[in-house]
């Protein structure tokens, strides 16, 4: 198979195995309505599970990142699948509040370790199928990695309705199967990057300074995302069904709204930054999201479903992007910038959902989800502040997957 095809199939298998991952990340927030219905929990009690998966996930992408710029570690990529999709599957058959956290947890800790290293992977073939110039490119390879995990995001309702809403949580262990089907698609990558690396094929370009202050703030706008993203989507489904009536359905509806909105946002993304640059793309679609987050609270009757497909794209056209141009400002610490970007910054969204639910359950769920509009807001007034990295396309002579500069 010519280089250029492998690497193209490469990315191809990574984002379909993204998405089987990312749908335990989804399941989290579509389970919230059986776990309320089963188990009587409260607002607070429901975001709690919300923060179980993201705690770990926030302390441990870095770690995980960290590791991977030491030594690279792609065996993580089917491990951390398996354990993702394991921790999904028993927490409908824990019946006690503390074993469901623990197994929700379980799962934050495989997608913890899944992220940072198949995005330091994704890149590289990225950038080989495009020469770095030309083709797939980094932008637009990055871009369909990522279309992976939102595609999984959107089948993640789906998926939990038809399984659990049919057979209670009881069913959860059939919630596994993807994550078989993701480890499996691993392995054919696994093998390329041995191939390419006994062949001294595998090398990646070499660093430039580290922009640590620009990656700070691009850190703090990718924090006030993830408050918006993670706090919508958590409340969506019941805000949905109090305002529009219909059950579950139009709560679960909503979700597959949200979440595939954010499967076009991504590879839209992509292809705008190729035109007009990554930061005047994310910084426009903020604003965007801004308005869409408003209207999703203020406008009344089903126009909702209107505003939740913009809030997704407004918040989904950044996403790849923030990911590339986070590893461009730490380009000696791609691992950690991976890390950092899918995982600490995205996963403390989860820690404001308690304080959400907290303040749903003392006044109404509209009032708590109100100052979400502003997160938007203070992503957009960061953007405007930060630069658009020149990268080099130079590779470095000596062959091997580690990343360059430890």
């Amino acid at each position: 198979m010519p280089k250029r095809s492998s690497d193209r199939r490469s990315i191809l298998l990574l984002s379909v195995g993204h998405s089987c991952v990312d749908v335990y990340q989804g399941a989290v927030a579509a389970l919230v309505p059986f776990f309320a219905a089963e188990r009587h929990y409260g607002y607070a009690a429901v975001s709690g599970v919300v923060l179980a998966a993201s705690l770990l996930s926030s302390v441990a992408q870095p770690l995980f990142g960290a590791l991977t710029d030491r030594r690279p570690l792609p065996w993580l990529l089917p491990v951390s699948t398996l354990l993702g999709g394991a921790g999904i599957a028993l927490s409908g058959v824990g019946g006690s509040y503390g074993l469901t956290l623990a197994f929700v947890a379980l799962s934050g800790v495989g997608v913890a370790a899944y992220h940072p290293e198949s995005a330091r992977v994704a890149r590289l073939a990225a950038r080989r199928a495009g020469d770095g110039r030309r083709g797939l490119g980094t932008h637009r390879g990055m871009a369909w990695f990522s279309l992976g995990g939102n595609l999984g995001f959107a089948a993640a309702p789906l998926l939990v309705a038809a399984v659990v809403g049919t057979g209670g949580l009881r069913l959860t262990p059939l919630l596994a199967l993807p994550a078989l089907a993701g480890a499996a698609l691993c392995l054919p990558v696994l093998r390329e990057l041995e191939r390419r690396r006994a062949a001294g094929e595998a090398r990646e370009p070499v660093p430039g300074a580290d922009d640590r202050a620009a990656f700070v703030r691009l850190s703090l706008a990718v924090v006030c995302r993830s408050v918006a993203f993670v706090g919508l989507s958590t409340f969506l489904s019941l805000f949905t069904t109090q305002r529009l009536g219909g059950g579950p359905a139009a709560g679960t509806a909503a979700l597959v709204v949200l979440y595939a909105g954010g499967a076009v946002g991504s590879v839209l993304g992509g292809a705008l930054a190729d035109r007009w640059g990554r930061v005047a793309v994310a910084r426009w679609s903020y604003l965007v999201a801004a308005v869409a987050v408003a209207g999703v609270l203020l406008v009344p009757g089903p126009a909702l479903y209107l505003f939740v497909a913009l809030t997704s794209a407004g918040l989904y056209v950044p996403f790849s992007l923030q990911v590339t141009l986070g590893q461009d400002y730490l380009p000696s610490r791609i691992g950690t910038a991976s890390g950092i970007t899918l995982g600490l910054t995205v996963s403390v969204g989860g820690l404001a959902s308690p304080v959400i639910g907290a303040l749903a359950d003392a006044t109404s769920l509209r009032t708590a989800l109100l100052p979400l509009v502003l997160m938007p807001v203070l992503s957009w007034a960061l953007f405007r502040t930060l630069p658009e990295p020149v990268v080099s396309e130079r590779v470095a002579p000596e062959a091997g997957t580690a990343p360059v500069g430890r």
